[in-house]
């Protein structure tokens, strides 16, 4: 195994555990954030809050190193317009969050509870992914600023 997918997979686990840990797997703990007309949990706040911590940590390193460790340049989006692609996937996403108070990376790691509700939304999440792309033709078009170099 190659330190590249090691380092994917110990990141991975690193994610998902602090979901676990701050709760965030938890269906209504976000949708009672979303509920600031009713009984208001913020805790979702001082999650988001925290994570700002490492992400600062990080463009900080970013800006001093020429290339992460592990590759050989750092892999940042360039395009920052907004277009209607972005404006509609962003309002779809925060639709189902706002509905069902999960989005992918929760809803993945929701699934080592064996609840039934995170199966189905992933089923769901990976059905949509899948018509994605078929209406793409079946393909993926990369990015500019997406390499699919190994």
């Amino acid at each position: 195994m190659s330190a590249r997918v090691l380092a994917s997979i110990l990141c991975g686990l690193l994610f998902g555990a602090g979901l676990v840990i701050s709760d965030m797997i938890n269906p209504a703990r976000v949708l009672a954030f979303l509920d600031v007309a009713g009984n208001w949990d913020p805790s979702l706040a001082f999650v988001m809050g925290g994570a700002l911590i490492p992400s600062t940590a990080a463009y900080i390193i970013r800006a001093r190193r020429a290339a992460p460790l592990l590759d050989s340049r750092f892999h940042v989006p360039e395009n920052a317009s907004i277009d209607w692609k972005l404006a509609t996937g962003a309002a779809l996403f925060g639709l189902g969050w706002g509905l069902v108070g999960l989005c992918p990376g929760p809803a993945i790691a929701a699934l080592s509870t064996g609840r039934w509700e995170a199966a189905l939304f992933v089923a769901a999440m990976v059905v949509g992914m899948s018509a994605y792309r078929f209406s793409l033709g079946g393909t993926l078009k990369p990015s500019s600023s997406t390499s699919t170099e190994a």
